[in-house]
């Protein structure tokens, strides 16, 4: 088993989107990337902790590679705005690959240029962070597979 972790704005919906994936195992919403180690979602959204909304994505990586989760990752939030997606706003929702190994960081890089590259998000900048990942901290119970457990509709960010 392998690990990624990914911010792409409210993990409820991207928890969502790589449950979806065969060879996930499990996906959990949680913070990475802050400077205490003990928070609670109430301190995470006010947005003073530093830490992002993540899903750390414990995945087979026989049967699905990183560059495919990288690939779930990209189509499933808006690489260009800063420290935000839709209607949720602020630094805890910025976009961001917490790389697990050197490996990761470069395939995560190789993606960014290519996504630059092939001109999708036009002259957009992709604000996307490349960073080695942290104490990743689960959140709290009700978080988990939130969309699911509520019957709701996915918060996919249209752009």
């Amino acid at each position: 088993m392998a690990l990624a972790t990914f911010g792409a704005g409210c993990f409820w919906g991207v928890e969502y989107f790589f449950r979806q994936i065969n060879g996930v195992i499990n996906a959990t919403s949680g913070y990475m990337g802050g400077d205490v180690s003990k928070i609670r979602y109430e301190e995470v959204k006010t947005g003073d902790t530093g830490h992002a909304e993540v899903v750390c994505v414990e995945y087979d990586d026989s049967i699905v590679s990183y560059d495919e989760l990288l690939d779930v990752f990209w189509s499933n939030h808006n690489p260009t705005t800063l420290n935000q997606q839709g209607e949720d706003v602020g630094h805890q929702y910025r976009s961001v690959v917490f790389y697990h190994d050197e490996l990761q960081r470069e395939l995560a890089e190789k993606s960014k240029q290519e996504l630059i590259t092939n001109g999708k998000w036009g002259e957009r900048k992709i604000v996307t962070e490349i960073v080695e990942k942290q104490e990743f901290i689960a959140a709290e119970d009700y978080h988990q597979n939130y969309i699911i457990k509520n019957d709701l509709p996915s918060c996919h960010i249209s752009f």
